[in-house]
């Protein structure tokens, strides 16, 4: 049976992992008979969202900590991640991807990628296995590879995204960009999906896309 990675970026959608997204990846990969793995980086959140108030907390959290409840306690670090290991990887979306995996929430086009996730993208693209990102996780993607992908049809984003040395493809929710030379697979999920359905749609398309390159 095919194993999947699955780095999460915390837990919680202004902050963390996008929990819908994080847990219907792991059911999607579950219902076509693919293993997962997750892992999240052992560090500190850049910071924590009330996520009733939608305010900034004092409090600090750890993104491994954090990831453990949507993994249900079955997480490793990032460090332990190798593509030796695994079929593919996939980064669900949540703010998160751009506050902890990466400094694009609060850096714009100037932003830098976590080293961790940028050797974990490297080796995983270097080892010519397939990496999926899913809503704004791309932008791990386009900064540390290039290639085509979508974050939907957010103009704005997509800009930041191309001067980066990406190529942005439009997409609606229910369809993924592939890069079939770069084994990139990419959809916009919450970026522009407005019910949970609409997402489990592009997630499952995302699977399917990944499955579809292993194989290749």
């Amino acid at each position: 049976m095919k194993k999947i990675a699955v780095v999460l970026s915390g837990c919680g959608v202004f902050d963390g992992s996008e929990i819908h997204e994080a847990t219907l990846t792991l059911l999607a990969l579950s219902k076509n008979e693919l293993e997962y793995q997750c892992f999240a980086p052992d560090k500190d959140q850049y910071h924590v969202i009330n996520h009733l108030t939608k305010e900034v907390s004092e409090e600090k959290r750890n993104v491994l900590i954090e990831s453990a409840r949507i993994a249900r306690g079955n997480i490793k670090p990032i460090s332990e991640l190798h593509a030796n290991d695994f079929s593919g990887v996939i980064f669900p979306g949540g703010h998160g991807a751009a506050k902890n995996l990466s400094s694009f929430g609060y850096k714009g086009e100037n932003y830098e990628v976590d080293e961790d996730i940028a050797r974990v993208i490297v080796d995983f693209h270097e080892s010519h296995k397939p990496i999926a990102a899913l809503c704004i996780a791309p932008v791990l993607i386009a900064k540390v590879l290039g290639g085509n992908l979508t974050i939907g049809n957010d103009k704005s984003t997509a800009d930041k995204l191309i001067k980066v040395g990406a190529k942005h493809i439009d997409k609606e929710y229910h369809e993924v960009a592939i890069d079939e030379k770069n084994l990139i697979i990419t959809n916009p999920c919450y970026m522009l999906a407005d019910n949970i359905y609409k997402v489990y749609v592009g997630v499952q398309a995302t699977v399917e896309a990944m499955m579809g390159l292993i194989k290749k």
